[in-house]
């Protein structure tokens, strides 16, 4: 049987068997709904719920653990057909700095309540640039609750040199509501319109002049929501995509997220910034908004930092890797030194849609590795030491 690999984000959670070259076969909202349980299932036998959330995953992180082993009941058992008393092993995916007694309950809940007979963890921005090829490079991971910018150097997170910020999709989510609310007074608008219509018209401007182009004179189109309301929707759009790279709109002093990639890669040693420029990776499903990559590049060529890039465009022949779609090469000028910045896209033969849970599909390829060469934590390493052996055998 093939190790599952499970990646719990705030919004969804994806799972399956360790298949590279496949999108995750169960894609799930991570949030749930309270089943009232008074034995009042209704007069049909319909189970009866209460307009009450919860949520297992909070800006990445479990927090509720009652959930969570729900949840993960479900997806094994129901989702992926384990049978009890037949568990497999399991790989999950670790957002940036995950606790260690986070680490330590989750191994403790996989071996002692699934009696899972192997388990792993690595860290997503890894398993990201696993999933188009790559051991050494940044990942720029915006989620649905965080943002992780983390350089790797041979498989490691350089933690040092890592940032992480705890706004994500659903802040700009909440963002869209609140200007859609201004210019829509008269309309009721729900979270799940919201989402839909984030997902939906959501885009980015070239440059910063233009945002403030569409904010005096947009085009509006007119959306019906599901209840029949109608809403028009013109300069918001374009505000979402804004926001990330000027944070003061959602009220935070901070600079953009292209600075904050360039100030992250510069405080690793200088003899790796070839290395990680030539091997950007953008993930995250906010990251495929029209727009948002063309501004990310030209964003790259403004940046303040003493890593400086401008934009030029990429060359095939200076790909070594044919199966490595190239979008695009910056011109970085570091002191005398030229170096290229690659934003890479995964191989041809890998599903669509790789941005939006290149975690699995990389937890899925180190799945192939990890476990067959037994480099996992075994239930014999787990009953001998307990649950810290997480520490030292996932890394």
């Amino acid at each position: 049987m093939e190790a599952a690999v499970i990646d719990a984000g705030s919004q969804l959670l994806k799972a399956g068997s360790a298949v590279p070259d496949q999108a995750p076969p169960m894609i799930i909202p991570s949030q749930m709904i309270r089943v009232v349980e008074d034995g009042t299932s209704g007069d049909n036998n319909e189970s009866v719920f209460e307009d009450v959330t919860v949520d297992p995953v909070v800006r990445g992180h479990i927090r509720n653990w009652d959930a969570m082993e729900d949840l993960l009941h479900y997806v094994l058992y129901d989702g992926l057909d384990w049978e009890e008393g037949n568990e497999g092993q399991i790989l999950f995916t670790e957002p940036l700095c995950t606790p260690k007694a986070v680490r330590e309950q989750l191994v403790q809940l996989m071996f002692e309540t699934f009696n899972v007979s192997g388990f792993y963890a690595s860290e997503q921005a890894v398993l990201s640039l696993y999933a188009v090829g790559r051991i050494s490079g940044c990942t720029v991971d915006i989620g649905h609750g965080k943002i992780d910018i983390a350089p790797v150097l041979e498989g490691a997170v350089q933690h040092i040199a890592s940032r992480r910020y705890e706004i994500g999709g659903v802040d700009l989510t909440k963002l869209l509501a609140q200007e859609l609310g201004k210019s829509n007074p008269l309309v009721n608008l729900n979270a799940s319109d919201v989402e839909m219509l984030k997902v939906k018209y959501s885009c980015c401007a070239e440059d910063e002049l233009a945002y403030e182009k569409t904010q005096r004179s947009s085009d509006e189109e007119e959306h019906t929501l599901p209840d029949g309301q109608v809403i028009r929707i013109g300069r918001e759009k374009y505000t979402v995509g804004e926001a990330l790279f000027q944070p003061s709109i959602l009220g935070i002093e901070a600079h953009g997220i292209v600075e904050q990639l360039a100030r992250s890669i510069s405080i690793v040693s200088s003899e790796n910034h070839r290395q990680l420029l030539e091997n950007t990776v953008l993930c995250g499903g906010t990251t495929s908004m029209p727009g948002f990559e063309d501004r990310f590049q030209k964003e790259a060529s403004l940046c303040s930092s003493a890593i400086r890039p401008s934009l030029v465009k990429a060359d095939m022949s200076k790909c070594s890797d044919g199966s490595t779609l190239l979008l695009s090469c910056l011109l970085v000028h570091n002191n005398p030194q030229m170096l290229w910045i690659f934003l890479t896209r995964p191989p041809e033969y890998m599903p669509d849609k790789l941005t939006e849970y290149s975690a699995w599909v990389g937890g899925a390829i180190l799945a192939k590795v990890v476990f067959p060469q037994n480099q996992h934590v075994a239930k014999g390493d787990y009953d001998e030491t307990g649950p810290s052996i997480v520490h030292r055998k996932c890394f």
